[in-house]
């Protein structure tokens, strides 16, 4: 695994957590992801747009890797390290996979729909092309606190 920096995991996981805040304003689940080059800069970040957009596949992770590309000129992102504030889903996971994404940090788990470690291991499955490296729980209390707060307001309305 890369080294491990948890001031840079930490800067890196504050902006992801600012993006699912303006997604949860905007009245979206407040997801929010940022892709960082080998160099450390700053070359993609995206929220949650699936209502905003009428599109299934607005994920936060999905709209990151896209605009990473499109940066980069390249779909191979295997010097880029992905934040993003809850395990990504089946979609998302498969979609990191395919990236060849060199390091996955994410924030909190998702039990009911986590495809990195919790529900499932697309990663480490059968017909995963790639070695995913991942790091799992940084600012975990944070991101948690944020996604059940948001839940907890639209139920309260």
């Amino acid at each position: 695994m890369r080294d491990f920096n948890y001031a840079v995991h930490k800067r890196w996981m504050t902006r992801a957590l600012e993006l699912a805040r303006a997604a949860g304003d905007a009245g979206e689940v407040p997801v929010g992801a940022a892709i960082v080059d080998g160099t450390g800069k700053l070359i993609a970040n995206a929220q949650n747009r699936r209502e905003r957009d009428c599109d299934p596949t607005a994920h936060a992770e999905i709209l990151a890797l896209r605009a990473a590309g499109n940066v980069l000129q390249d779909w191979h992102l295997n010097q880029c390290t992905l934040y993003v504030t809850l395990e990504p889903c089946p979609m998302c996971a498969g979609a990191i996979v395919q990236a060849r994404i060199g390091l996955l940090v994410y924030g909190a788990d998702d039990p009911k729909t986590g495809a990195i470690r919790t529900a499932a291991n697309i990663p480490d499955s059968a017909p995963s092309c790639h070695r995913l490296q991942v790091l799992g729980g940084i600012m975990e209390s944070v991101c948690r606190d944020q996604l059940l707060c948001w839940f907890e307001a639209r139920r309260n309305n």
